[in-house]
């Protein structure tokens, strides 16, 4: 029941937990001069995919049938002249980013699951053996010209076989924190300095221009960004309620399916909301792995602005229009899910 004020002025509420009302129109004044900042880029867009070269060109125009005339010429040319690459690589960049994200977002909880419950003492020996034979195995498939397939079973027995006994040698371990560190680090690695390398990788095992291509350096990229995120998600959950649950008789896998994930539902929205756009905009990877069978959206955008014609404003805001939708579409669904977790961790803070 609201307690009401005996006087109540321009500054003052009229009862408590209410804003007063000068309150009120100076905070929806910021908001919707806010709201006007934030969405006019996205208001631009639209109108300029309903303009032509000529209107493009002695604008600025901001009101449509007042300062120009809509045209539909720009939509024409991309959803009928050009209605099969557009699709193409609107397909391609839906398969690419689902699944580059469900798998990243699939694995990565996993191993940051198992960072946060298991102390791993791996040896240091053991891990520069591996990568020896990793590069082994590589300079065999690019130089030598071995079958991949040989080559890649040849280095993991070696690896079986031979790990045990190398690493005998020296016991130098590493924890937790370190291999966490690790993984971050590849992220913070630059990506423009990896990218010819696994080009040649890719190359040299028939992969290029594929699906299948795409899929594992998104994955592989973004992943380090989820185990990251994660595993603070899965840090805030109180383990009694797993060590409960597997004295009861479940297993690790079956705590983490029927507990932990239900438990960290606002984690993962975020986290796969914010793999999916890097995986949707990722445009430096797609450049050099792709070529038309597998060119994703970034790629049909960016060759708007080197055509003989010079940039294409028009085209260009209605390919810019249609490749955020999913994205928008996916906070959309998330939204109720990171709201949630918002909540939660205002609560425990």
């Amino acid at each position: 029941m609201k307690t009401l004020h005996p006087k109540s002025g321009l500054f003052e509420s009229r009862a408590i937990g209410e804003m007063a009302l000068a309150s009120r129109i100076i905070l929806y004044t910021l908001l919707l001069g806010w709201s006007a900042f934030v969405l006019f880029p996205i208001y631009w867009l639209i109108i300029t995919s309903f303009k032509n070269a000529a209107t493009v060109n002695q604008g600025p125009y901001f009101l449509p049938w007042i300062d120009f005339q809509p045209s539909m010429h720009a939509w024409y040319e991309l959803f009928v002249s050009d209605y099969e690459d557009t699709l193409r690589a609107y397909i391609n960049s839906i398969i690419i980013s689902l699944s580059a994200t469900a798998l990243s977002v699939l694995i990565g909880s996993m191993a940051a699951y198992a960072l946060s419950r298991v102390h791993y003492a791996p040896n240091l020996i053991t891990i520069l053996f591996f990568v020896f034979l990793v590069a082994l195995t590589w300079v065999s498939i690019s130089a030598f010209d071995v079958d991949w397939r040989v080559a890649l079973a040849v280095g993991v027995a070696l690896f079986f076989f031979l790990a045990r006994g190398v690493g005998r040698l020296h016991q130098i371990h590493l924890h937790n924190g370190d291999i966490l560190f690790w993984i971050i680090s590849q992220r913070i690695l630059a990506p423009i300095v990896v990218v010819v390398p696994i080009y040649m990788m890719f190359q040299s095992v028939r992969l290029l221009d594929t699906h299948m291509a795409l899929i594992l350096t998104y994955c592989v990229v973004n992943m380090p960004i989820v185990v990251w995120l994660m595993f603070d998600f899965f840090n805030t959950i109180p383990r009694d309620l797993e060590e409960s649950a597997q004295l009861d008789g479940a297993t690790m896998f079956g705590t983490f399916r029927e507990i932990v994930l239900p438990l960290s539902r606002a984690g993962l929205a975020a986290t796969t909301l914010l793999v999916m756009i890097l995986s949707w905009n990722e445009y430096l990877f797609a450049l050099f792995l792709s070529t038309t069978k597998a060119q994703t959206m970034p790629i049909l955008v960016a060759a708007m602005n080197a055509g003989e014609r010079g940039i294409l404003w028009w085209t260009m805001s209605v390919a810019i229009i249609i490749m955020i939708l999913p994205v928008v579409l996916l906070a959309v669904i998330l939204q109720k899910y990171i709201s949630k977790g918002l909540l939660v961790g205002a609560v425990k803070g």
